[in-house]
């Protein structure tokens, strides 16, 4: 079965910045979610097993940055200038296939989960 274990997560101050880090055994095409207190989980990126293609939620697009080390089956989202909304425990996410697409914004979409780090922003 396919691990994914979340780390990196923690208090920063509004402006500030987090890198974190989701160990991931197998190719599959990796994701981030967010989900805060009250809201449903919502997508945050996404990167192909090549590093080769990642997309953005307009949300954080210009601010997050995902990338990966496929030697070290690690994935990262580092996250600059963050703001209080972004304050959430986050996931990651792998998927073997997404249809016609080589992701999904849709959490259903994804076949395994990661038991989530949290990220709090203060101001």
């Amino acid at each position: 079965q396919v691990q994914l274990v979340e780390s990196g997560g923690g208090l920063v101050q509004a402006g500030g910045s987090l890198r974190l880090s989701c160990a991931a055994s197998g190719r599959y095409t990796m994701g981030w979610f967010r989900q805060a207190p009250g809201k449903e989980r919502e997508f945050v990126g996404a990167i192909k097993w090549s590093g080769g293609s990642t997309s953005y939620a307009d949300s954080v697009k210009g601010r997050f940055t995902i990338s990966r080390d496929n030697a070290k089956n690690t994935v990262y989202l580092q996250m600059n200038s963050l703001k209080l909304e972004d304050t959430a425990v986050y996931y990651c996410a792998a998927g073997p296939r997404f249809g016609s697409s080589w992701y999904s914004p849709t959490p259903a979409a994804w076949s395994y989960w990661g038991q989530g780090t949290q990220v709090t922003v203060s101001s």
